[in-house]
Formats: C-alpha cells, sequence, structure tokens
C-alpha cells in the first residue's frame, strides 16, 4: 500500500490525522480556490481541520494510478482520485492529484472541481472557515 492508498484509506475512515501523516513537511496544496499553493504541513493540516467541518458525505468514487509530471516539472508516481462530496447544500465532484515522492510520501496535492456553482460554494466555505480558525485574516 503507497501512501496515496493510506491516504484514501485514512479519509474514508474518517481519520483526518492519518491522512495529513502522509504528507512531507514541505507539502504544497494547490487548490482550486487560491493560485498560489497553501505550503507547509502546519497550513495543509489546518486547511484539513476546515475541510474535515465543511465537505458532508465525503466519498472517493474512483482512482486512478499512473505517473505524472509534478508542478516543478519533475517525473513522479500519481494518483488521481476521483470523489463527490456536498458542501452547502451543494453537490460536489472533483479530483485529487496527488504526487508522491521517492520517499512514499505525498509531496503535492492538487484539487479541481465542478460545477462552477459548487466551486463558489467549496471557495466561500472554507474561507470562513480558514478565518473562523484564525489560519487567514477576514
Amino acid at each position: 500500500m503507497n501512501a496515496a492508498d493510506r491516504f484514501r484509506s485514512a479519509i474514508e475512515a474518517g481519520d483526518f490525522d492519518a491522512a495529513v501523516a502522509e504528507f512531507t513537511d514541505d507539502i504544497r496544496f494547490f487548490s482550486p480556490v487560491k493560485f498560489t499553493p497553501f505550503e507547509g504541513i502546519d497550513t495543509v493540516r489546518a486547511l484539513f481541520q476546515v475541510l474535515q467541518r465543511t465537505f458532508e458525505d465525503f466519498r472517493y468514487v474512483g482512482d486512478f494510478p499512473g505517473r505524472g509530471q509534478t508542478p516543478d516539472g519533475d517525473d513522479a508516481e500519481a494518483h488521481v482520485l476521483h470523489f463527490r462530496t456536498v458542501v452547502s447544500g451543494k453537490q460536489v465532484e472533483g479530483i485529487d492529484l496527488i504526487h508522491v515522492n521517492d520517499g512514499d510520501r505525498i509531496s503535492t496535492f492538487t484539487v479541481m472541481i465542478r460545477p462552477m456553482s459548487s466551486l463558489q460554494a467549496v471557495s466561500e466555505a472554507i474561507y470562513a472557515g480558514l478565518v473562523a480558525d484564525g489560519v487567514l485574516s477576514g
């Protein structure tokens, strides 16, 4: 079982601490709601605490392993995890694009969401959660 598999299993079990433990300390999390990535384990852990409260009925419905190019242009093990969830009453569909480094840890994580109205709901809910938790200033 690799880092992406362990991450998925932890998320499906509701164990966000175990999921975050699969990330490198210098994890870069590319969100559809922010141009620059969230960087570093502490910031990404805080983000996942908000996600845990925000996503309702979150489930992975597909897993597509392979290889791909990281944002830095390096070739790496890659996984696309297809998910569905509900945020603020809106149906959300998306993918998590995960790159695993040579040490079997998740080094980059990119989220893509559809449709636009769902992306808007996710963006607003996450922003409000990060402000409420003091991660971002309002």
